[in-house]
């Protein structure tokens, strides 16, 4: 597992919020809620996105885990549609490049945080992991393949 560790400046970001299972919703909600609100708003694939999982479903109910489809904008930006706008802190994140479908990309999170954190010597802190989509990040439709940078704030133990 190839980890790098990087420093992030910190992103304006709109975004909808989903409370539900992680998973294969997720897919459903990028495209049923996300897609439909950024081409509305010209935030098409030219905008790095983000996919923010805030919640240790092993710890918290399926049905409360929130999930965040996010675009990044600029600080001026007005959030239209029901969005929401906040700001993804900057600092240093572990960072893992990623090619594969909605079934794989678990286990590569399980993996950094169950395998390579331990081993790291670091520590994950209060900001939010997220999948990074940079801009023109690869996404197939008939297979369902996509790539993103699984990004888990760090700091040393």
């Amino acid at each position: 597992m190839k980890v790098t560790i990087t420093d992030r400046q910190a992103a304006t970001v709109a975004y909808f919020r989903r409370h539900g299972p992680y998973g294969a919703g997720i897919s459903d909600f990028w495209q049923e809620i996300y897609v439909p609100w950024a081409v509305r708003n010209k935030l098409g694939p030219d905008h790095a996105r983000y996919g923010i999982s805030h919640d240790n479903p092993s710890v918290t109910a399926p049905d409360q885990c929130r999930y965040d489809a996010c675009a990044e904008v600029s600080a001026d930006f007005v959030p239209t549609g029901g969005a929401l706008k906040a700001t993804i802190p900057g600092g240093k994140y572990a960072v893992l490049n990623f090619k594969g479908t909605v079934d794989h990309i678990g286990e590569a999170w399980a993996a950094m945080l169950r395998n390579w954190l331990p081993a790291s010597r670091m520590q994950m802190d209060g900001r939010p992991g997220f999948e990074y989509y940079p801009k023109g990040a690869s996404y197939d439709a008939r297979t369902g393949e996509f790539e993103c940078e699984i990004c888990i704030p760090v700091t040393p133990r």
